[in-house]
């Protein structure tokens, strides 16, 4: 049976035209059930970089959460995404399994759920578009009451010029 991962994807590095591509590539993984609306904040660490573009994505998948987490590193690989050791570095796709059901992992390659989801309003403003009545694995709270806690301090401006459509996905209600 599917099992419900959400992914957080995001660009710095020319992403209007990395996003659909990875989400197209999303598609190789299982059903695509929704997505989010795209929103822009600005690019975290300690060096000024351009702002990021960010999305969610529910994915319906029979692949085990670890195997979800290679693919998806093979795909940023696949458009362009060098990782090296700085973290912050700008990117041209960042696909971050932060779900994956009720699912707990803790190893040195995956954590489940992404402990940035409760800390981080872009990531939990736009999987709770995807899953609003999803359950933390954690804490038992839906993901609706986690980002409407973190949205106002959240610096998101919503991007209604970029969609990200998706085939068989439900229509999005408008900004």
């Amino acid at each position: 049976m599917a099992e419900k991962a959400l992914i957080a994807a995001g660009s710095n590095i020319d992403p209007t035209r990395y996003l659909p591509a990875a989400v197209a590539c999303l598609a190789e993984l299982g059903r695509i059930a929704a997505v989010s609306r795209v929103y822009q904040n600005p690019a975290v660490g300690p060096r000024p970089q351009p702002d990021y573009l960010n999305a969610a994505v529910l994915l319906e998948t029979d692949l085990p959460p670890h195997d979800v987490r290679r693919r998806l590193r093979a795909i940023e690989a696949s458009l362009g995404r060098v990782r090296g050791e700085d973290r912050y570095a700008a990117r041209t796709i960042d696909l971050d399994l932060c779900l994956y059901g009720a699912v707990v992992v803790e190893t040195p390659e995956l954590t489940l759920p992404c402990p940035d989801v409760m800390q981080r309003g872009y990531l939990a403003v736009t999987l709770a578009e995807v899953a609003p009545d999803f359950p933390h694995p954690l804490t038992g709270e839906p993901l609706r009451a986690i980002a409407e806690r973190l949205r106002p301090a959240a610096p998101l401006t919503p991007r209604p010029d970029v969609v990200l459509p998706v085939p068989n996905a439900p229509p999005r209600d408008p900004v």
